[in-house]
């Protein structure tokens, strides 16, 4: 059903818990199955990603979903994050049963809001 990467990022998830003091924060949740999805971001002054951390509750390939953006996202600039799909997302876990593909799209989603949070802060800064 899961490939071996899923599982290894279900089992051992990487970059979980929470950045206090966040320069960007994106939430999705999906009601149909209860996934909930949060992505924190520490973003250096030249747009590199420096830190990235997820809480995730949900079934195993959300949370394999959240471990395994954080891990391809992080030391990327802003302008490669917004580049991320979700398809590649799960073609990094090599592949999710369809069943699941919408896990990818949350992880997807989580990053460009985190992303679109970051800009609204900084945007904000400057006025």
């Amino acid at each position: 059903m899961y490939t071996e990467k899923v599982m290894d990022h279900f089992t051992n998830p990487r970059n979980v818990g929470e950045i206090k003091d966040a320069d960007g924060i994106g939430e999705v949740g999906n009601m149909k199955c209860g996934d909930i999805m949060r992505i924190y971001l520490k973003v250096s002054d030249d747009d590199v990603i420096e830190d990235i951390k997820f809480r995730t509750f949900g079934c195993a390939a959300a949370i394999a979903t959240s471990s395994a953006i954080t891990e391809m996202v992080k030391g990327k600039t802003i302008a490669e994050a917004w580049e991320i799909s979700n398809q590649q997302v799960a073609e990094e876990l090599g592949g999710l049963p369809p069943n699941k593909m919408h896990c990818s799209n949350l992880a997807a989603d989580a990053l460009k809001k985190a992303l679109r949070d970051l800009e609204a802060k900084r945007a904000a800064k400057k006025e």
